[in-house]
């Protein structure tokens, strides 16, 4: 007999609009077909490709389907190799690393921290994986207190027991003081915000109400005949501390040597604590270039090289002529002030006794380079335009930042002077200037343009000094502002705001509870993190930092990433200068790699040409052998390859923390956490990218960052692009 069709489930079918009564045809012999007519035009109309398949393409179907899972499996396959083969040459096959200068007992405590959360993570992981594939799907808190009311009386195996007991212990034991701690971070988290809140709305005040510090007496430079007012020009030293600066020590001294100032009162000091010879020959003949053209400049280089920058700047300050100028202004090697700076900036002491330091904004050439230069952009826009100015106005006290500012010779003699006990000297004169009376005043519509890292090492590098040596500096200054004479609001605010909130708590609680305690809490439900803490807050606050640079709003996501992925090395160097560990006294001069605007590059082409008349002229003090090792020494550091590759660094707490914190998103998967997976995720692989960083430096000024994936010719972005395939296969290349 032929199958019998069911005739239910024909006439069960509903009708479709237009058509006609059906007709159903049976048929016994199997050598017809069925038929099925809906309507008088049934025939006419499409064929449904969906029904009807022949054998030979269900066929063709599934091996086109196997064919790209196989490829999907090959890709992961290939990206995973890239990895582990990147990590492998990073262990193994370092160039030039040394145990000297590894330091391996730097961050030892935070790293074995970090690998015990990591291994207890797995294991519970694989128990929880192994119950999950058991049917015990009670991965959420509510859950799991219902399983264990309604346990069965009968004896449940060996792995239903141990699984019980964790529950158990996990509800009593683990989950309160995880809580205890999470809610503690939590608290600073909102203090910290509240922080950032207050001093973005003193930000806005002060763009709406048009606040800006006044010259007293008005500026002098505004009027038409200057010289009718008799106005007297200050005395202004100059200093430019450097340290084996091959690449930026000539813009720095060009720069400076071009200040809109009597020449016979001003005098520049080149501080060279270099201990290259071939630098230093090629920063003296700079010097004697200049002095060839009438600039009252010096070179300096100390023998004795101890206290860093501190020691240089208060070697250069114990001149028997430094006691006939008043003033004195700071640029690091990569500093290009413009020529009207001190025209801008020293006015501001006149009739201002009480004025100690007047800083100027940094603005710079390279903030375009790569995705790592505009997060650093971000980062000190909200510095410069939020913290510095609202407390200028507000506090008349702020850190000053280094570099890009006049000091009155004065203050910095009265409150001690250059000190090197710490790595932040620029901090420790601004404390010891404000306890003694001193106030300040920044200048946020003055620019100085300068260079930003561009490598995520030489940044980390810069990271760890700049956080470091603030809690260093708290430990041996808090006896003198308890004892000093201000008024108990500024003692609060140095104590509470200045280093406490903005030095210690920012980046405690953003690595302890987004890279410890979040992927901690996947494991204990109980203590799970509320969703505003995860995801509305940090968010918020990200929008509000990139308020002063708002051509960063696309970079909002990359941003929040990035600076919880930056909270290790932080958090690392606030323990080592709190503590006093082996790395807190560790000075590394950041890198440089000589970048200047088109602005630039074009007025110093006019200045050449109309200089070249006396270029044959500006040696004549010189011996034949020196302009001849001069010359080598330039063509020397000229000849710079085409194709220079980066030696890669293995940094292992970040490593560590990326397992991490992707172990902690399998284990939300389980429990079908949605945003929780996705932050876990993303932020796992954010540490995963920058332990895979590797820069291939190209002619044309062409950069490829694998971990940052950005693309530039020059200054112009050709391309942002999230290709995983494209930078894994570069991975591979590097390997190979």
């Amino acid at each position: 007999m032929a199958q019998r069709l069911d005739f239910k489930v024909l006439m069960g079918k509903e009708s479709k609009k237009g058509g006609g009564t059906p007709v159903v045809v049976k048929m016994e012999n199997p050598n017809y077909s069925v038929v099925e007519i809906d309507g008088p035009d049934a025939a006419l109309r499409p064929v449904d490709k969906s029904r009807g398949k022949n054998a030979k393409q269900v066929r063709w179907v599934l091996l086109l389907k196997a064919h790209r899972a196989v490829g999907c499996v090959a890709w992961l396959a290939g990206l995973f190799w890239a990895l582990l083969g990147t990590i492998k040459k990073r262990l193994f096959f370092r160039e030039g690393v040394t145990v000297a200068t590894e330091k391996l007992g730097k961050g030892k405590l935070v790293l074995r921290v970090i690998r015990v959360f990591l291994v207890t993570s797995l294991v519970i992981l694989g128990f929880e994986v192994a119950a999950y594939l058991k049917g015990w799907h009670y991965f959420e808190a509510s859950a799991a207190a219902e399983y264990l009311h309604r346990i069965p009386m009968a004896a449940p195996n060996l792995l239903h027991m141990f699984y019980v007991a964790w529950l158990n212990f996990r509800a009593d034991y683990i989950a309160p003081t995880i809580l205890g701690l999470s809610n503690f971070c939590v608290a600073l988290f909102l203090v910290q915000s509240v922080d950032r809140l207050v001093l973005c709305l003193g930000c806005l005040w002060i763009k709406f109400k048009k606040i800006k510090p006044e010259i007293r007496g008005g500026d002098p430079f505004k009027s038409p005949d200057i010289e009718a007012l008799d106005y007297k020009w200050p005395m202004v030293l100059v200093q430019i501390p450097m340290c084996n600066e091959r690449e930026v020590y000539d813009q720095s001294i060009s720069a400076v040597c071009q200040l809109d100032w009597p020449k016979d009162r001003i005098l520049i000091q080149v501080l060279d604590d270099s201990d290259d010879e071939d630098i230093q020959w090629l920063i003296r003949g700079e010097v004697d270039k200049w002095r060839q053209k009438g600039v009252n400049i010096i070179y300096r280089h100390r023998l004795l090289r101890t206290g860093y920058k501190a020691g240089n700047l208060n070697s250069a300050m114990g001149c028997d002529y430094v006691k006939d100028y008043e003033f004195v202004a700071i640029f690091d090697a990569d500093f290009q002030p413009n020529p009207d700076y001190l025209k801008l900036t020293v006015p501001h002491f006149k009739d201002n006794p009480e004025l100690g330091l007047v800083q100027a904004r940094w603005s710079f050439v390279n903030k375009d380079e790569n995705l790592l230069t505009r997060l650093q952009n971000i980062n000190l826009c909200f510095h410069f335009e939020v913290e510095q100015q609202v407390n200028s106005v507000f506090m008349n006290f702020f850190g000053f930042n280094g570099t890009a500012g006049v000091w009155r010779i004065k203050a910095l003699e009265e409150s001690g002077g250059w000190l090197e006990r710490t790595t932040v000297e620029d901090m420790d004169i601004a404390v010891r200037a404000h306890l003694n009376g001193w106030k300040f005043i920044f200048l946020n519509d003055v620019k100085v343009l300068c260079e930003l890292p561009e490598s995520y090492e030489a940044y980390r590098k810069q990271q760890h000094r700049w956080h470091s040596g603030p809690m260093q500096l708290f430990r041996l200054c808090l006896p003198a502002i308890l004892t000093s004479k201000i008024a108990l609001w500024k003692k609060a605010n140095l104590i509470f705001l200045f280093f406490l909130l903005r030095k210690l708590i920012l980046p405690f609680y953003s690595f302890t509870l987004f890279c410890i305690i979040l992927p901690l809490t996947m494991f204990v439900p109980e203590a799970e993190l509320p969703l505003w803490v995860i995801c509305y807050v940090p968010i918020v606050m990200s929008f509000m930092n990139i308020v002063p640079a708002p051509k960063s709003f696309p970079f909002v996501v990359p941003y929040l990433l990035f600076e919880n992925t930056m909270s290790v090395t932080k958090f690392n160097a606030m323990v080592s200068g709190l503590f006093q560990l082996g790395s807190s006294y560790e000075w590394v001069v950041t890198k440089k790699a000589g970048r200047s605007s088109e602005s630039d590059l074009l007025a110093a082409a006019e200045r050449e040409s109309k200089t070249s008349t006396i270029q044959p002229q500006l040696h004549r003090g010189s011996s034949e052998s020196e302009i001849g090792q001069l010359s080598l020494l330039k063509e020397k550091a000229e000849a710079v390859p085409k194709l220079k590759k980066k030696v890669n660094k293995l940094y292992r707490k970040e490593l560590a923390l990326a397992f991490l914190l992707l172990t902690a998103s399998v284990r939300s998967l389980l429990s079908a956490q949605g945003v929780h997976f996705y932050f876990l995720l993303f932020q796992g692989v954010t540490f995963l990218l920058l332990e895979d960083e590797v820069y291939i430096l190209l002619d044309h000024n062409i950069i490829i960052t694998t971990s940052l994936y950005v693309w530039c010719d020059g200054n112009d972005v050709k391309q942002f692009s999230y290709d995983i395939n494209m930078v894994f296969s570069m991975c591979m290349a590097d390997t190979a």
